[in-house]
């Protein structure tokens, strides 16, 4: 687990996926709120669209945040089917994923798309949840690092320096998501140093030092500890264990 002293936020996101309508997902918030322990890890769930409205209403006045799934970059238009960054802010979410590797590899968003992203959520006052990793294939042909390292400065390389200050970055390897196969907590802790690095050559030591860095890719309450304890691990990313109250808090619980 991250050092006591350390100034970087511990981060558990619980992300749904496409699972819940609104009564369910207001259903599984109001247990998590009313046995999340207190800690110094801050939690966030990340329903789909259509389950945001009824669900920051079940959270609302606890110490559990709204995340997104993802955005759209433009602000308003004809974009049927599009949900935009002031939109997910006023529906109350303060976190937004970009980049997600479903988000890649089935609807095709590229680097540029999710820089753009990131901005738009920037802008609205939200913070980014600027997610990168390779494929099996790019890990076992030796490209694992160069692919992250240039994933990271698609997006951060963009950025501000004030706006840096609110990126989190979520390492997820492709190959663990939704597979039961999980990185080691060696290797997981060996691509966070690779993303701390990249983001001290792309934005200096101390953008990198404040980042939060997550782990996301089949993270379960039995391997959560062990993931955590990497000195550049800062959190979680879950997936199908956050669908479950027992699940998502022993993991929370395990964050501190």
């Amino acid at each position: 687990m991250p050092d006591q002293e350390s100034t970087r936020r511990t981060v558990v996101i619980g992300n749904w996926k496409m699972h819940k309508t609104g009564a369910e997902g207001v259903a599984l918030a109001t247990e998590i709120v009313a046995r999340l322990r207190p800690g110094r890890a801050e939690v966030a769930v990340a329903p789909p669209f259509t389950a945001l409205a009824p669900v920051a209403d079940a959270i609302r006045g606890s110490s559990v945040a709204l995340a997104a799934q993802d955005v759209f970059h433009e602000r308003e238009g004809a974009f049927t089917g599009a949900v935009s960054a002031p939109m997910l802010a006023a529906a109350g979410c303060s976190i937004v994923l970009v980049g997600h590797s479903e988000r890649r590899h089935v609807f095709g968003d590229g680097d540029e798309d999710i820089g753009r992203k990131a901005l738009a959520v920037l802008d609205a006052g939200m913070r980014p949840v600027v997610c990168v990793g390779e494929t099996l294939e790019q890990r076992d042909a030796g490209g694992a690092e160069n692919v992250v390292r240039s994933q990271v400065g698609a997006v951060v390389a963009g950025l501000s320096e004030t706006q840096r200050t609110r990126l989190t970055v979520a390492y997820e390897p492709v190959w663990a998501i939704g597979t039961g196969r999980t990185a080691t907590p060696d290797t997981a802790e060996a691509m966070h140093r690779v993303i701390r690095s990249s983001l001290a050559t792309i934005a200096g030591p101390g953008t990198a030092e404040r980042t939060p860095i997550l782990y996301g890719g089949s993270v379960k309450g039995d391997n959560a500890g062990a993931i955590l304890a990497g000195a550049n691990v800062d959190g979680l990313l879950v997936g199908g264990a956050s669908l479950r109250a027992d699940s998502f808090l022993t993991i929370c619980h395990a964050a501190g």
